[in-house]
Parts: structure tokens; C-alpha cells; sequence
């Protein structure tokens, strides 16, 4: 699975990396870095309450 956050849409509200640190590291602005990256082994299910949590819809998940 890879997550991908889109930085036009996010404003930094950061639930998913409240949710889900391992998937969703922040950047140096303390937004969720943007761009494509592999969801760790096992950690599947925190990526989808983490993308799920953005009130923005900032974060899609890709099989």
C-alpha cells in the first residue's frame, strides 16, 4: 500500500500523524510531508484512520 499526500490540500491540522506518526511524517513547517510513500508493513490499517481523519482529503491511499 502507498499513501499519498497532496500539499495543495493540506493545511497542517496533522490528525494523520496524530493517528499514524509511522505513516505520516511531518515536514519541516510541521505539515504532513507531502508526496508518495510506502505505508510500513503492518501499519495498513493506521494509515486508513490517518487518511480518513483529514478533514481536508489531502491524503489518498493506493493498493
Amino acid at each position: 500500500m502507498k499513501s499519498t499526500v497532496d500539499e495543495r490540500r493540506c493545511v497542517g491540522h496533522v490528525r494523520c500523524h496524530a493517528l499514524a506518526p509511522q505513516v505520516y511524517p511531518l515536514d519541516e513547517q510541521g505539515y504532513a510531508a507531502p508526496g508518495e510513500r510506502a505505508v510500513p508493513a503492518g501499519r495498513e490499517a493506521a494509515a486508513e484512520r490517518g487518511a480518513a481523519a483529514c478533514p481536508e482529503g489531502a491524503i489518498s491511499l493506493h493498493r
